[in-house]
């Protein structure tokens, strides 16, 4: 079974324990759709950025948590949606 793991970075790519612990996803779509009903908590724990595996293969990133810088991130519902708010 192929799995979707997300790695939880500080801006300098170390690698941070996340403020929400992530479930097992068995899509990509899945794995994004989480992430964008979490990443504030995840911003405000401490993560700065992620990027997404398939098992053991690099899928993309880092891809930042902070919504202004968020706007070229994937489609999966994330930060990007709240660029504009407040506009």
């Amino acid at each position: 079974m192929v799995a979707w793991i997300w790695r939880f970075e500080k801006a300098d790519g170390t690698e941070v324990d996340p403020a929400v612990e992530p479930e097992e996803f068995t899509t990509q779509g899945d794995a994004e759709s989480w992430l964008g009903e979490h990443w504030r908590d995840l911003l405000e724990g401490g993560a700065e950025q992620v990027r997404l595996f398939e098992d053991e293969a690099e899928i993309y990133g880092p891809m930042s948590l902070r919504a202004e810088e968020a706007g070229d991130a994937a489609d999966g519902g994330n930060a990007a949606s709240t660029e504009n708010a407040g506009a």
